[in-house]
C-alpha cells in the first residue's frame, strides 16, 4: 500500500463523526423542565444546534418564554450537568464513520478529535461509547482557552501528533475557518448541524457519506 496523502487527519465531533442531537435535546428539555418551561420537540432543538451549547440553550429559552443573560448564566451550568449525566444514551456514530476511521488507521494515519465541546465532555462521551482508543488525541473547546474558528486547536493537533501534512473533517464554518487559517485543507460532511449554506463555506471537498472520505482526501491537491 502506498503512503497515504495525510499522516494526520482530524475530525470535529458533533454533527461530523457523531449524531449527538438526541442527547443534546434531552439535556435542553431537562433544563427547561427545571424552570417550569414547556418542553420542545427534538426536531425544533436540532435546528438550534450549530453555534455551541450555550447558544442552543439561549434559543430554547427564547422559544419558551424569553431569555436574558442572567438567566442564561444561571442555567447553562445546569444544562452541562444534565448533558454529562446521560451523554451517550442516544448518541451514535454516523453511518460509515467507524469504517472510515478503520480505513485511515489501516493506512497508518494518526486520528485526532478537535471539538468545541468541553474537553471533559468529549472524553466522557467517547468513554461512554467505548471509542476513546480510536483517537490519538482529543482537544476540546476549553483545552487551549480558544476554540474553532481560531486555528490554535488545529495547530495544536498537528504539533501533538508529530507534525506533517494534515487534513480536517468537519460540518460547519467553524471547521472550515479553523482549518484554512491553520493552512490545511478541510472536507465537509453534507449532514450535521450546520447553520450556513454549504456552498458558501468554500470547503476543499464535500462528502455525503463516509464511504466517500478516503477518495476525497486522496483527491486533494498535494
Amino acid at each position: 500500500m502506498t503512503a497515504f496523502s495525510f499522516p494526520i487527519v482530524g475530525f470535529d465531533l458533533d454533527g461530523t463523526l457523531f449524531d449527538t442531537g438526541g442527547d443534546l435535546a434531552a439535556a435542553v428539555n431537562v433544563t427547561l423542565a427545571g424552570e417550569g418551561r414547556a418542553l420542545l420537540p427534538t426536531e425544533a432543538i436540532l435546528k438550534m444546534v450549530g453555534a455551541g451549547s450555550r447558544h442552543m440553550l439561549g434559543e430554547a429559552l427564547a422559544a419558551t418564554g424569553g431569555c436574558d443573560d442572567a438567566l442564561l448564566d444561571r442555567l447553562y451550568p445546569k444544562l452541562l450537568v444534565a448533558y454529562e449525566a446521560d451523554i451517550a444514551r442516544l448518541t451514535k456514530p454516523y453511518p460509515g464513520a467507524l469504517d472510515a476511521l478503520d480505513q485511515l488507521a489501516a493506512r497508518g494515519v494518526k486520528i485526532a478529535l478537535v471539538t468545541n465541546k468541553l474537553e471533559h465532555l468529549a472524553e466522557a462521551m467517547l468513554a461512554g461509547l467505548g471509542l476513546r482508543s480510536r483517537f490519538a488525541t482529543v482537544i476540546g473547546g476549553d483545552t487551549l482557552g480558544v476554540a474553532k474558528p481560531d486555528p490554535a486547536p488545529i495547530r495544536e493537533m498537528i504539533a501533538r501528533l508529530g507534525g506533517g501534512r494534515a487534513a480536517f473533517v468537519g460540518d460547519s464554518r467553524f471547521d472550515v475557518e479553523a482549518a484554512h487559517n491553520a493552512g490545511i485543507p478541510v472536507v465537509l460532511v453534507s449532514f450535521g448541524y450546520r447553520l450556513d449554506a454549504i456552498e458558501a463555506l468554500h470547503a476543499d471537498a464535500v462528502i455525503d457519506h463516509f464511504a466517500d472520505l478516503i477518495p476525497a482526501l486522496e483527491a486533494l491537491p498535494a
